[in-house]
C-alpha cells in the first residue's frame, strides 16, 4: 500500500489573501504575477499561477491592519532569476527593494520585495548557502543579534523574530537592509 505522499497527487498550493479592495489588489496582483486572472466577481478573485504552481485568491473583508501573516514569498534557482523577476516588477511599475548577500533564517541569500495595496510583503529569493551556524541567526534587516554581556555569547534571537518583516521603504535601488527576511 502507498502512503499519502505517494497516492495524492496535489495540483498546487491554494493561497486565500484577505483584501480591502479587491479592483486596487486586481492591479497589483496582476503586476506581480503578470498574468490576468481566470476569475473575477464581486469581492474575489482568483488567479491560476503555473509557475510556480499557485491557486491565489483575494477575498475582500474589512479590516483595519495587517494579519497575522509575516510575508510571502517565491523561491527561485538563481540570482539571474531574482534580477529578472525584479526586472519584470519594475517594468509593471512596481516599487522593489533588494537585499542582496543577505543572512537570513540561517541561510545566505539574494532576494527582492515588493508590497501589495493591504501591505502584504512579497519576497522572490534565491538561496545561496544553507543551514548557517546559528550564532548568527540574522544579519538582514535591523534584527541582528547583539551580545548581552562581555561574558555572554550572542543572544540569538528566534527566526521568527529575524523573519518578520519590518515596514519597508521601497524604492528601485538596491537596499540596505532595512528590513526582515526570509
Amino acid at each position: 500500500m502507498k502512503n499519502e505522499q505517494e497516492s495524492v497527487q496535489a495540483l498546487k498550493a491554494h493561497l486565500a489573501l484577505n483584501v480591502k479592495n479587491v479592483e486596487v489588489s486586481l492591479e497589483f496582483y496582476r503586476k506581480l504575477l503578470g498574468i490576468e486572472p481566470s476569475k473575477v466577481r464581486t469581492g474575489y478573485a482568483k488567479f491560476d499561477v503555473q509557475n510556480p504552481p499557485l491557486n491565489l485568491t483575494l477575498n475582500q473583508h474589512v479590516f483595519n491592519e495587517r494579519g497575522a501573516l509575516s510575508h510571502l514569498g517565491i523561491q527561485v534557482a538563481s540570482t539571474d532569476d531574482v534580477l529578472a523577476i525584479r526586472e519584470r516588477w519594475t517594468e509593471a511599475g512596481l516599487l522593489t527593494r533588494d537585499e542582496m548577500q543577505t543572512n537570513c533564517c540561517y541561510a545566505l541569500q539574494d532576494k527582492t520585495w515588493v508590497r501589495d495595496p493591504d501591505g502584504n510583503e512579497w519576497e522572490v529569493f534565491v538561496v545561496l548557502e544553507d543551514n548557517l551556524a546559528e550564532t548568527a541567526p540574522c544579519e538582514c534587516g535591523t534584527k541582528v543579534a547583539e551580545p548581552v554581556s562581555s561574558t555572554e555569547a550572542l543572544k540569538v534571537e528566534s527566526a521568527a523574530a529575524c523573519c518578520a518583516p519590518t515596514p519597508i521603504g521601497v524604492t528601485n535601488a538596491p537596499a540596505v537592509n532595512e528590513t526582515g527576511c526570509c
